[in-house]
């Protein structure tokens, strides 16, 4: 819509007004800017649930035809370690879980839109499950 509105408004002022000139184009190439930053962050949903047995995530795009949702569904034993990082305008969470023949595979999501408090519920919840994998190796 910004973008849209954007072009629309330097298409009056080139055409129309004449007031700023060529500085009009700033009404176009702001919106343009801000559509890279909105997309290089990621998925802008992104759902978590570790009740019961089983790890749940899922992580959708506001736009449907951007991206493909994903979706992973895996039992909590196979959980091995989570990362999260912080880069300057994304975050990113990578999960590693045991495959079938006992490698392990990296599954990636987007969580730069999650607040402060729900990243750290996050955390709290994969580190409580990595805690008890751990335990149930050692016993």
């Amino acid at each position: 819509m910004i973008s849209l509105f954007g072009v629309l408004i330097f298409l009056l002022e080139r055409y129309k007004y004449h007031y700023l000139g060529w500085g009009a184009a700033i009404f176009v190439v702001i919106p343009f800017l801000l559509a890279i930053v909105f997309y290089l962050r990621g998925r802008q949903i992104f759902e978590f649930d570790s009740d019961g047995e089983a790890l749940n995530f899922k992580n959708k795009n506001v736009f449907l035809f951007l991206d493909r949702p994903l979706s992973d569904e895996f039992p909590k034993y196979k959980l091995l370690s989570y990362e999260i990082l912080n880069a300057f305008i994304f975050k990113r969470l990578y999960i590693k879980i045991k495959s079938k023949k006992n490698n392990s595979v990296t599954l990636r999501y987007d969580v730069s839109y999650l607040t402060k408090k729900e990243l750290n519920d996050l955390k709290f919840s994969l580190s409580k499950v990595i805690k008890t994998n751990k335990e149930r190796e050692n016993s």
